[in-house]
C-alpha cells in the first residue's frame, strides 16, 4: 500500500484530499506546517508528498531541496495557491516531481499521484558509474562488487554529490542540504567526511574545487579498466 502524506495547513483542503485518497486505498498521514512535515518524514518515510507552498512556520519551497537529499526516492507534488507558469517553472527546478494549481479538482489530485507512484516504481534507483555502485533504497555502496561500510551521513553527502555530477557544492550547502543548516556543524566536518568517503570508495571518485567546494567526478567510472 503506498503512503501518501498530506503537508497543508487548511483542514478543509486536507480532508478533501484525505477522502479522495482514500477510496484508492492510500495510506494517508497529515502535517500542518514544517515542523510537523519534518516529524511525520521520518516517522513514516511516505513515498509521496502532496505539498503546500505557504505553511504557517514557513515557505516549504525551500525545503524542497533538503527533502530531495534525506529522502532521495520520495515522490513530491506541490499543490499551491501560487499558480503563475514562473511558480510552477520554480517549483519544477527546486526539485518537485509535479505542480498543481488551488483551486484544484481532486480526482486530478488522485491522477496525478497515481502516475508519479508509477513512475517512481519504473524509475532506476541504482546508480552505477563504473566499479562504483550507490543504491538509494537501502544505502548501500559497493566497489567491484563489495559492499563498502559508510555512515548514514557519508553516504548522503556520496549519493547528493553523485546525483548532481555537473554541481560543485560549498560546504555551507552540503551542511544546508544533509544537516538541515545545523548551527553546530562546521566546514571541518564536512572536510572529515569527504575524507573518510575517499578511503573507502577511492580518492578520485571526489574531487576538490578549489576555493569552492566538492564535485563527483563520474569520468573515474569511465576510465578504460
Amino acid at each position: 500500500m503506498a503512503s501518501i502524506l498530506i503537508v497543508e495547513d487548511d483542514s478543509d483542503i486536507r480532508d478533501i484530499l484525505k477522502t479522495y485518497l482514500l477510496v484508492e486505498h492510500y495510506e494517508i498521514h497529515e502535517a500542518q506546517n514544517l515542523h510537523e512535515m519534518s516529524v511525520e518524514l521520518e516517522k513514516t518515510k511516505p513515498d509521496i508528498v502532496l505539498l503546500d507552498i505557504m505553511l504557517p512556520d514557513g515557505d516549504s519551497i525551500d525545503e524542497i531541496p533538503f527533502l530531495r537529499s534525506r529522502f532521495p526516492s520520495v515522490g513530491i507534488i506541490v499543490i499551491s495557491a501560487r499558480g503563475t507558469d514562473r511558480d510552477k517553472i520554480f517549483g519544477i527546478d527546486s526539485g518537485a516531481d509535479d505542480y498543481i494549481s488551488k483551486p484544484f479538482n481532486p480526482r486530478e489530485v488522485v491522477s496525478r499521484v497515481r502516475a508519479l507512484l508509477k513512475r517512481i516504481s519504473q524509475d532506476e534507483k541504482t546508480m552505477t558509474f563504473g566499479s562504483l555502485t550507490i543504491n538509494p533504497e537501502n544505502y548501500e555502496v559497493s566497489v567491484n562488487e563489495e559492499n563498502l561500510d559508510l555512515t548514514v551521513k557519508e553516504f548522503e553527502i556520496l549519493h547528493l554529490l553523485a546525483s548532481h555530477p555537473k554541481k560543485v557544492f560549498s560546504r555551507s550547502e552540503l551542511i544546508d542540504r544533509i544537516w538541515y543548516d545545523d548551527d553546530y556543524i562546521s566546514d571541518r566536518v564536512i572536510d572529515v567526511h569527504i575524507s573518510a568517503i575517499r578511503n573507502k570508495i577511492g580518492k578520485d571518485w571526489i574531487k576538490t574545487i578549489r576555493n569552492a567546494g566538492y564535485k563527483f567526478n563520474k569520468k573515474v567510472g569511465e576510465k578504460p579498466t
